[in-house]
């Protein structure tokens, strides 16, 4: 089974203000936008940063043109920034039960963890090895806000980073992956892609805005429960 895990309200909680500083400063330095001025259509909750920056740019008035053509450059840009921003232990952020879940995921066979996030990859990796759980999201696996803009397409692209015979493009089996996510964005991309979501209430969305996951979890036990039992185990 392939479990793929969000970061932000699912893994961590309140741990992207340092996170929001750099892509806003990002889109000062690349585009001379104003952070004073910068307005955001909706919650950012389960959108990816290129999806963030791009409602905000066009809100500013720049071209869809000209975010194209610099999208490389402010992703580099608040990547290097949040290095140097974020906070060296962000353990006290970790959704409680969340160490123990992954933990106990990581002794099961025929199990793999990976990252299915709107983070930038190197912001994603920074930010959970600064929360002490990095280490059980492998490299070269995941989808990650750095691969597209739209959240829909990660799913495939993380089944075919996990898949065997890459070259031959063989992609992890959909019967076989789950999403972990915590806001209805989370499971309309992985309903896009024929998968099944469950979600956790530990990000800003009750049981209510999440009841078309294939199952809604309310603490980490539950969420431990509900995996073990498309496990199996």
């Amino acid at each position: 089974m392939l479990l793929l895990f969000d970061i932000d309200g699912t893994l961590v909680q309140k741990a992207s203000k340092e996170h929001a500083r750099a892509l806003m400063q990002a889109l000062h330095n690349v585009h001379g936008v104003s952070t004073n001025t910068i307005s955001q259509h909706g919650s950012a909750a389960g959108r990816t940063d290129g999806e963030i920056a791009r409602l905000i740019l066009l809100d500013a008035g720049v071209s869809a043109e000209r975010i194209d053509e610099r999208a490389d450059d402010v992703e580099a840009e608040c990547c290097r920034l949040y290095t140097t921003m974020c906070p060296p232990d962000l353990s006290q952020m970790v959704v409680d039960g969340i160490p123990q879940t992954l933990e106990w995921l990581g002794g099961l066979e025929d199990v793999q963890l990976a990252l299915l996030t709107g983070n930038f990859e190197p912001v994603a990796r920074v930010k959970l090895r600064a929360a002490g759980i990095g280490h059980w999201f492998p490299h070269q696996q995941g989808g990650f806000g750095s691969d597209s803009e739209d959240r829909s397409m990660l799913p495939p692209i993380a089944r075919r980073r996990a898949g065997t015979g890459a070259g031959l493009g063989i992609s992890w089996p959909r019967e076989g992956t789950v999403v972990i996510g915590d806001t209805p964005r989370d499971i309309a991309c992985a309903h896009a892609d024929g998968v099944r979501c469950v979600a956790v209430t530990s990000g800003p969305h009750g049981e209510d805005d999440l009841a078309a996951a294939d199952a809604v979890a309310r603490s980490s036990a539950e969420l431990r429960a509900e995996l073990a039992v498309l496990l199996g185990v």
